[in-house]
């Protein structure tokens, strides 16, 4: 057993919880449990475009309503952007961040072979020797900098505890990555490196969909030199179609009338059995807690 452990749930405020956001509550606060650690909740409100109001303090009920109690206090992103900034002015210092002028369409025409449909774009590095006169639009981090300056390979390697060894080539299918977007708002891998940093996290368990972004993050925490968490991506809840449930796809709030259906209902999304026969809720994550140490362990 590790002890002294740091997990997190970080949902972003954009309506109340989906079956799919409920195993990713769950599995978080397990293995916060299960290793003699500590479960901290952090709204990643920085979008502020796709917030719903009142949903952040919707969330925070409905976990509570599940027995599942952040042991600190709250954090949300939209307050916090004085320390995004500095994380950005330090790597700007440093030579590893660069402005650019590019819009979407830009990107778009610059690629030889475009992305397909509602797939992430691969920035060319356009704008990373200069603006050539244009207007400033967002920030970037140069990757290949990164890499010089760090003395890391080209491809970023990492163990994700249920998926095992994984890798990606970010200057390859993804490119120099957005800071700081066009529209003033910040990116979400700055903002979550900082912020796992800021709050002590040793273990991030999060959906399987967030996996792809796991690279980036290893690169902009050795590039502010920020330690680097455990990694463990649960599997996706799908829908009738196969496509992930997620509120974007227009995912159906949770029923809680009865918490520990739902939570039986999560519990065996991530492998566990259902609670035994007339288990109560503590019982029940009581239960699961053990069974989690044994099934992941660190």
């Amino acid at each position: 057993m590790v002890e002294g452990c740091i997990g997190r749930f970080a949902p972003s405020p954009t309506g109340p919880l989906h079956a799919g956001s409920l195993v990713a509550a769950l599995a978080s606060w397990l293995d916060a449990r299960a290793h003699a650690g500590r479960w901290l909740v952090r709204i990643e409100d920085v979008d502020t475009p796709r917030c719903v109001a009142g949903a952040d303090q919707t969330l925070l009920a409905q976990l509570a309503h599940c027995g599942l109690q952040a042991d600190g206090e709250i954090v949300w992103q939209s307050r916090r952007g004085e320390r995004y900034q500095q994380a950005l002015d330090r790597l700007i210092a440093l030579g590893l961040a660069y402005p650019c002028a590019c819009s979407r369409k830009d990107i778009e025409s610059a690629l030889a072979h475009p992305t397909a449909r509602h797939q992430a774009q691969v920035y060319p590095g356009t704008c990373r020797a200069g603006l050539q006169g244009k207007p400033a639009r967002a920030w970037r981090l140069n990757v290949q900098a990164v890499r010089q300056a760090c003395d890391l390979p080209g491809i970023t390697h990492w163990r994700d505890r249920r998926l095992g060894p994984q890798s990606q080539d970010v200057a390859r299918d993804v490119g120099d990555f957005v800071l700081r977007r066009a529209d003033g708002l910040w990116a979400y891998q700055l903002a979550v490196v900082v912020d796992d940093a800021a709050q002590g996290v040793t273990d991030v368990v999060r959906g399987e969909d967030l996996t792809d972004n796991t690279a980036r993050q290893i690169l902009l925490q050795r590039a502010l030199g920020l330690p680097t968490p455990r990694y463990l991506h649960t599997p996706l809840v799908r829908d009738a179609r196969g496509e992930k449930l997620s509120k974007h796809n227009g995912a159906a709030a949770i029923d809680l009338s009865h918490p520990l259906a739902a939570l039986n209902t999560a519990a065996q999304a991530l492998a566990l059995p259902a609670a035994p026969a007339g288990a109560g809720l503590a019982q029940a994550l009581q239960a699961w807690t053990r069974q989690w140490a044994t099934l992941w362990p660190r």
